[in-house]
């Protein structure tokens, strides 16, 4: 039987979170030796290493992400059993949130502000990456849930629909089909399109629209919606984008939004979940800030 501590699991997990034993020092307010006698006693006792040691940075072995989910949960149950007589989240609950670019550039005050202003004691830590990087953060417990633009599916992930999108062809104000009524497939012949980059959720969606559309003349790949907007407006090409991303543009009469009525561009921004891993109190009081209304349907299943 393996008796670690509290202290230990918690050196672990940001450990996992930090990647480095100043960062660890740093964030538990500890020294760099007794982070690093911690993760050794750790190791001691689970009979194998946690972490490979590549160039300063520790990265976790096939063990350490075998025991992340575990050591998490442990650490999770064990504040909520502290704080027991509060009836509530126990205090120094933490919720780390991953978001797609759109959610988390745009979106971010809606995903955050219902949770935030009815549990402010709870730290929240956001990261924001593209749809595929936030689904293999959420899988790999370095994220506890996860708002992205585009379907994911995966047995070890539970899905919830959160609200929807919708998608809009942008271009600048002097492109030659800017202010043109009803266009169709075929007056896109020759066109120059600007992709955000693979992984992205916008991308998969504007690689959907491209499959109806002539070949275009030329692609330019950039890994930012900021970026492809400032593209845009410099001429390089058009763009799909989400429409809640153009709206100062448009207003300020930098970008023009192209009229394209055969073209279907809405998706679901959904929130992702380890299906099996333990579920704080804190995420569970995320989830239920965001669960559809009674007649909207329960969660769906990714």
């Amino acid at each position: 039987m393996h008796y670690a501590s509290p202290r230990q699991l918690e050196v672990f997990v940001h450990t996992v979170a930090c990647g480095s034993l100043r960062g660890v020092a740093d964030a538990l307010h500890l020294t760099q030796p007794a982070v690093s006698m911690a993760l050794a006693e750790l190791e001691r006792l689970l009979g194998g290493e946690l972490f490979d040691r590549r160039r300063g940075r520790l990265h976790l072995s096939a063990r350490g992400r075998a025991l992340l989910p575990l050591a998490q949960e442990l650490l999770e149950r064990h504040r909520e059993f502290a704080g027991f007589d509060s009836h509530g989240i126990a205090p120094g609950s933490e919720l780390r949130i991953g978001a797609s670019n759109t959610v988390g550039n745009y979106r971010i005050g809606e995903l955050l502000a219902p949770f935030a202003q009815a549990q402010p004691a709870v730290r929240l830590r956001l990261q924001v990456e593209n749809t595929r990087s936030i689904a293999a953060a959420v899988l790999d417990g370095s994220l506890d849930v996860g708002c992205v633009e585009g379907p994911v599916m995966h047995a070890d992930l539970q899905r919830q629909h959160w609200r929807d999108d919708v998608l809009v062809v942008c271009a600048a104000i002097d492109h030659p089909l800017a202010g043109r009524r009803g266009l169709r497939p075929d007056d896109f012949h020759g066109a120059r399109w600007v992709l955000r980059e693979p992984g992205s959720a916008t991308r998969e969606m504007s690689e959907r629209l491209l499959s109806r559309l002539p070949a275009p003349v030329a692609l330019l790949e950039l890994n930012q919606t900021e970026a492809v907007k400032q593209a845009v407006v410099a001429g390089l090409g058009l763009a799909c984008l989400p429409e809640v991303a153009l709206t100062d543009a448009v207003a300020a009469g930098r970008l023009v939004v192209l009229d394209t009525p055969f073209a279907q561009l809405r998706r679901s921004l959904s929130l992702l979940w380890l299906r099996k891993r333990y579920q704080a109190a804190a995420l569970r009081a995320f989830l239920a800030a965001h669960a559809p209304p009674p007649d909207a349907g329960g969660p769906v299943a990714g």
